[in-house]
């Protein structure tokens, strides 16, 4: 399957976007002091350890749909360069 380079570029900056946002989400997360994310004790709560899944999911999803991304990129680039050295006369 080949990606046209508007869609291989949306899927890197996703998965590029994915990850920054999760990682603030996470710091936010162990830094939350409402008491949704840990109880008095200090220990992690319900609400913690589901929205921790929620991250590392989304770290998943946005890692593997970068790597498509970046892997359609790259193939075009690719195929440019093949293009233009087999359009350049031989001397």
């Amino acid at each position: 399957m080949k990606l046209s380079r508007p869609v291989s570029w949306f899927l890197l900056a996703f998965g590029v976007w994915s990850w920054f946002i999760w990682i603030t989400f996470v710091k936010n997360l162990v830094k939350d002091g409402s008491g949704l994310a840990f109880n008095d004790a200090g220990d992690p709560t319900a609400y913690f350890w589901v929205h921790l899944l929620l991250a590392v999911t989304s770290f998943l999803l946005g890692t593997a749909i970068g790597i498509i991304g970046f892997r359609g990129v790259r193939a075009l680039r690719r195929e440019a360069a093949q293009a233009a050295s087999s359009t350049t006369p031989d001397e």
